[in-house]
Order: C-alpha cells, then sequence, then structure tokens
C-alpha cells in the first residue's frame, strides 16, 4: 500500500493532504470534510480505512488553511470549498501515480455540497459521488440538476432536519442515486454500530460505480 503526505496547489493556497493507494487499486475517493473538521477528521479517517481495505484509494486532505478555517464565514464559502475541490481533482488527474483513475467524491456537511457543486462541474470526470449527513441542499438546485455521476445520500435516521433537506435534494438529482437512511444515527453517526453502517454503504457504492473495484468490500475495524 503507498501511503505519502502530499501538497496540493490551490489558487494562492497550498493545501496538506494524505494519499493512500492500495496495490492494483483503480480509483481514488477525494474527500471533501464539513465545516470546522480537517483531513484528520475521525470519521471520514475511519470511512477511509474501509475503502481501503476494500481497494478503493483515499486522497484526505485539507481544504482550506489554518487561517482560512479560522474564519466562521469562510468555513461555509461552498464556491470556495468547490473550487478547493476541484483543484484537488486536477491535482489527482495530473499526477503520474493517479493520472489515469477513476475518481469519486465523498462528502461529509458542507463538503457534500461541495461534492455535488464539483461533480455538477466535471461531469461523467467523476463516476460516483457519497455524502454521509450531508448538506447536499446547500449545492443549489441548478447544480443538483447537471450532477451526472451516480449519487448516495447517507443520512442518520435521528438527524432531524437534516433528513428533510437530504429528501429535498435527492428530488433534484437526475443521475441514479440513493438515499440510505441509517436508524438511530444522529447527525455525526456517534451511535455505536451507525458509522460502520455508514461506511459499508459508501464502500459498497463506490465498488460498484468505480472501474473494476472489488464489489465486496472488507469491513474494517474501527
Amino acid at each position: 500500500m503507498l501511503r505519502k503526505n502530499v501538497t496540493i496547489p490551490a489558487e494562492h493556497a497550498a493545501l496538506e493532504g494524505e494519499l493512500v493507494l492500495p496495490q492494483g487499486a483503480p480509483a481514488v475517493v477525494l474527500f471533501a470534510h464539513g465545516s470546522g473538521s480537517s483531513r484528520f477528521s475521525p470519521r471520514n479517517t475511519y470511512v477511509a480505512s474501509v475503502l481501503q481495505e476494500a481497494g478503493i484509494g483515499t486522497l484526505l486532505f485539507d481544504l482550506l488553511t489554518r487561517e482560512e478555517d479560522r474564519n466562521y464565514e469562510t468555513r461555509f464559502d461552498i464556491a470556495l470549498l468547490t473550487r478547493r475541490l476541484l483543484a484537488a481533482t486536477a491535482w489527482v488527474k495530473q499526477d503520474p501515480t493517479t493520472q489515469s483513475f477513476d475518481i469519486g467524491y465523498f462528502g461529509a456537511s458542507t463538503g457534500a455540497a461541495a461534492a455535488l457543486q464539483a461533480a455538477a462541474e466535471m461531469g461523467k470526470k467523476i463516476s460516483a459521488v457519497v455524502s454521509r449527513g450531508g448538506r447536499p441542499d446547500l449545492a443549489g438546485v441548478p447544480a443538483l440538476n447537471r450532477v451526472s455521476a451516480p449519487t448516495l445520500l447517507i443520512v442518520g435516521g435521528e438527524d432531524y432536519g437534516v433528513i428533510e433537506l437530504n429528501q429535498a435534494a435527492y428530488a433534484h438529482l437526475s443521475c441514479e442515486k440513493e438515499l440510505t437512511i441509517i436508524p438511530g444515527a444522529t447527525h455525526l453517526f456517534e451511535e455505536p454500530g451507525t458509522l460502520e453502517q455508514a461506511a459499508k454503504a459508501a464502500a459498497s457504492w463506490f465498488a460498484k460505480h468505480l472501474t473494476e473495484t472489488p464489489a465486496t468490500p472488507s469491513p474494517a475495524r474501527r
């Protein structure tokens, strides 16, 4: 398994990240974390470990610099987060190690909106999108209508308010799509077993839609 720290140029910023590629991986999933989080988010790193066990590469990186993350408004600047995700996508497509890989997006919270806006912009170049506890509604109806990548929305069954926002966004998606509600889970999937269920659902979705990835992901331990 290849594991390396990377620096991604994005406008005036340099974004730090970690690229992990299991041996023979044909695809990589870029993680767009939510507001106030980072590439070290324990929930996203856990999901990434499950994807890696399934033979799928992962790129966890900071969408914002430390200075930018101190600004509350910047955390919710979906247009900025989308540009950063697009910059990371361009980096993946140019890097010799990953330039031939299929690409997926995994977004959490506000990162889900950035993932969907970026997917709308990239079209068929993005093979799959997964949102966990996301705010896909913040992507806006025009972007949601343009998403062509198969999209899975995962939301907690106890995440009241966010469920309805996901249902509203789901209605505007015209791509292959699925809405999965994890029983007993709140917004952060902190309840026993709920994050594992979300991660397994994400791994299965990516395995189905990213070229030649294994059909049955192996479970990872927390």
